[in-house]
């Protein structure tokens, strides 16, 4: 059952980055790192960091350590929640 549910964390982690990828950000998968960022985007004027995450918001210690992240004002912080049988995530800025 845990194997299934990392390939299914894997496999939004990927559908995020074709997103990311869409809309013109070169992107680099860091999840196996273990660190605050799933995905970096890299784009023309701005950085995305993105945390993805299937069925559930990240818990609040988690959101306040993504929230506090020091990053460059040019970067944007987002949340990707992948629902089931969902063709886009919900998004959270943070």
């Amino acid at each position: 059952m845990i194997k299934n549910a990392k390939a299914k964390g894997t496999r939004n982690e990927r559908r995020s980055a074709r997103l990311l990828e869409a809309a013109g950000y070169r992107v680099t998968r860091a999840a196996a790192s273990l660190g605050e960022w799933d995905l970096v985007g890299i784009g023309p004027v701005d950085v995305v960091l993105c945390q993805v995450k299937t069925r559930d918001w990240p818990g609040l210690a988690e959101m306040e350590t993504l929230t506090l992240f020091p990053a460059p004002p040019n970067a944007r912080k987002l949340v990707h929640r992948w629902r089931e049988r969902q063709r886009q995530p919900d998004v959270k800025v943070l």
